[in-house]
């Protein structure tokens, strides 16, 4: 029995860390935990061969970059000739908070481009790893946002998680998605509690990136028709000291002067 164990993410260093790469981080460490065989390049990806507690595995990331994953892993799941039940799918769920996960079995995509590019060539039914990023709030800021990297609280859950799962990958191998999901929770233990600090720190994330981002897109304020948008502020005239003289002579002149000065006799 083969299990193919796919991570979805983008080849480069420069996507190393980014929220869309943690399926590469899942199975860098499950290939260190377990002493896999060196990457090498097959099927357009990185591929390893394992065996996880007796059970032979191969760790596939397709480097064919996230929207078409699916050639990748099709092409694989073709030449071992395996059921869908034998693949795994590790890939970030924005779904999902942050240090929270969840196994499912087939379904729809959720607007994972990584997702609907495996299911358009595969039949329903690969098993999957939701590892939740959390969400930015708005549609329109997703991609951004899983294309940032972690920030670094996320690491007070994202690294116990990382071990934990490389421990437990037995379950995984054998197919006892159910088992291993309890297994991993019960390692997190106080780590899965203490994600406070880092859903806070993702909520002001995402918050200055829909700051940013309205910035970006708000129109200028419209200055007054006839007046430049940056004319400078109208200055009061200006008088001369001869001017002010003559002005305060008038005002002293006047009967309503005359009469003030009378009372003031």
């Amino acid at each position: 029995m083969l299990q193919l164990i796919v991570g979805l993410g983008n080849p480069g260093k420069e996507y190393a860390m980014n929220r869309h790469n943690v399926g590469f981080m899942v199975l860098d460490r499950l290939h260190d935990r377990w002493r896999g065989a060196p990457w090498r390049t097959k099927f357009q990806s990185e591929v390893a061969e394992v065996v996880i507690d007796g059970v032979r595995c191969l760790l596939i990331k397709p480097m064919t970059y996230m929207n078409n994953s699916g050639h990748a892993v099709a092409e694989a799941a073709r030449f071992y000739k395996v059921e869908l039940d034998d693949i795994v799918v590790v890939h970030d769920e924005i779904d999902l908070p942050p240090g929270k996960f969840k196994m499912k079995t087939g379904g729809g995509t959720g607007g994972h481009n990584g997702l609907k590019s495996i299911s358009s060539l595969l039949k329903d039914g690969y098993r999957r790893l939701r590892i939740g990023v959390g969400h930015p709030g708005r549609k329109e800021l997703v991609p951004g946002y899983v294309l940032k990297d972690f920030p670094k609280a996320d690491g007070d859950w994202l690294e116990p998680m990382l071990s934990a799962m490389a421990e437990e990958a037995a379950l995984l191998a054998m197919g006892e998605d159910a088992k291993f999901a309890s297994k991993v929770h019960l390692r997190l233990g106080p780590a899965v509690k203490s994600t406070g600090a880092a859903k806070r720190a993702q909520r002001a994330a995402a918050k200055a990136e829909a700051q940013e981002a309205a910035a970006q897109t708000a129109p200028a304020a419209e200055a007054p028709k006839g007046v430049a948008a940056d004319a400078p502020a109208p200055h009061a005239p200006f008088v001369s000291a001869k001017e002010a003289e003559t002005k305060d002579a008038d005002k002293s002149s006047s009967p309503f002067a005359a009469l003030a000065n009378l009372l003031r006799k």
